[in-house]
């Protein structure tokens, strides 16, 4: 005789391991909202949700697609006018040694791709904590180690490349990098970035390099492009139109592999398996990527005055709270501030949501370093928002100090 128990669907044990910190707080945000309060969402790097839009020639790219019936099946790279857009953008970064572009449904499919195209179970990659929780929950499905390598918060959210080397070994098949950085916001040095692509050039490792963010720049900030330091190290540069064109559900994004075309051919085939297999992306939107890339950049400009005086907003007003201290970001949209209270990140961030309704993200959904204490603020809301809610935070803060 059968059971329920018996009878259970198992899931298969892959899952286990696959978490998604930013929207797994959501679900409790969710139950929240349903009382009434009112939220202020601090948690998803979303700027459609407020005051920005895209531009408007890029939309209107895609509408004129869907009007002249471009909506069948795409080539499994991409359609040619956008492949032809990255990989000149590429160039003009100064990327070099070119060896396959291909679209994607979003960054996150890129990524996807390129790892599955690589590590097989047991390996391992080396990914930054903290960093964005999709590498990790990838990597899990895969059966492949997440070993993360720790940024310095004391020198403003760096790769420790000492750190890194140390945690390379046999089984080790690339380094993540996610520049501009997200949750910190840092901006790599191009000098940090040299050592990087020594390291993996010495040691036969592939360089993933997460740019989603590069038109995002505060204070003067550069953003160097990892792959644009030497055509002999072995990169995947993952970039989209989410982030700096504010199309985030159009799911467009690319991966443009470089470096010695003799050592990358294999890997570039099977990525090209994997694009075949799931079709293609999305089709009418990738008409947005040429007039994106090519066209004005002028919403931009706006964009940036408004996210630079929200950081300030959001980092002056987190420093003025005793028991947190918050490096200044110069790249993307996000802050980490620092908890110097007793308490774990994850019953810190619930507490402000239940009792504020400030939903933040915490900090060890995003692989911080052992010891320490931080959650994730997205500064994409108004300027009367992101007041309210520092307040907010340093009230649930004073509780811990009393």
């Amino acid at each position: 005789m059968t059971t329920a128990s018996t009878r259970t669907l198992r899931p298969a044990r892959r899952t286990a391991g696959v978490t998604y910190a930013v929207r797994d707080i959501a679900v409790l945000a969710d139950q929240i909202a349903r009382t009434g309060k009112q939220m202020l969402y601090l948690n998803i790097g979303d700027p459609n949700l407020f005051d920005f839009a895209p531009p408007p020639h890029m939309v209107e790219a895609v509408h004129r697609a869907m009007k002249e019936n471009l909506n069948g099946y795409a080539p499994s790279s991409g359609i040619s006018g956008a492949i032809e857009a990255v990989r000149a953008e590429a160039l003009r970064h100064g990327i070099q040694s070119i060896q396959h572009v291909f679209i994607t449904s979003g960054a996150s499919e890129a990524i996807d791709l390129a790892l599955s195209a690589l590590a097989d179970g047991g390996d391992n990659v080396l990914a930054p904590a903290p960093g964005y929780p999709l590498y990790s929950a990838v990597l899990a499905r895969l059966d492949v180690e997440a070993r993360p390598y720790y940024l310095d918060e004391s020198n403003d959210w760096q790769p420790d490349v000492d750190d890194i080397a140390s945690k390379i070994d046999s089984r080790t098949r690339a380094i993540v990098l996610i520049n501009p950085n997200n949750p910190t916001g840092a901006v790599y040095s191009r000098a940090t970035l040299e050592k990087l692509c020594d390291l993996a050039v010495k040691r036969n490792i592939v360089l993933f390099s997460d740019e989603i963010y590069d038109k995002l720049l505060m204070d003067g900030a550069k953003h160097v492009s990892t792959a644009s330091i030497t055509s002999e190290a072995k990169v995947v540069t993952f970039n989209g139109l989410s982030k700096g064109y504010v199309v985030p559900g159009f799911r467009i994004g690319w991966g443009v592999v470089s470096g010695p075309g003799d050592e990358m051919c294999d890997y570039c085939d099977a990525i090209r398996k994997l694009e075949r297999a799931r079709l293609c992306a999305n089709h009418p939107e990738q008409y947005a990527i040429q007039p994106a890339l090519e066209g004005p950049q002028t919403h931009l400009v706006e964009m940036m005055q408004k996210l630079t005086r929200r950081r300030d907003i959001v980092t002056q007003g987190l420093n003025a709270i005793p028991g947190i201290s918050c490096v200044k970001p110069r790249g993307a949209f996000y802050a980490f501030p620092k908890l110097d209270i007793d308490v774990p990140d994850l019953e810190f961030v619930k507490r402000v949501l239940q009792e504020t309704g400030v939903v933040l993200v915490h900090g060890s959904g995003f692989a911080q370093k052992p010891g320490t204490e931080h959650f994730r603020v997205v500064f994409l809301p108004p300027d009367d928002v992101l007041r309210r809610a520092t307040q907010l935070i340093g009230e649930v803060v004073a509780h811990y100090r009393r």
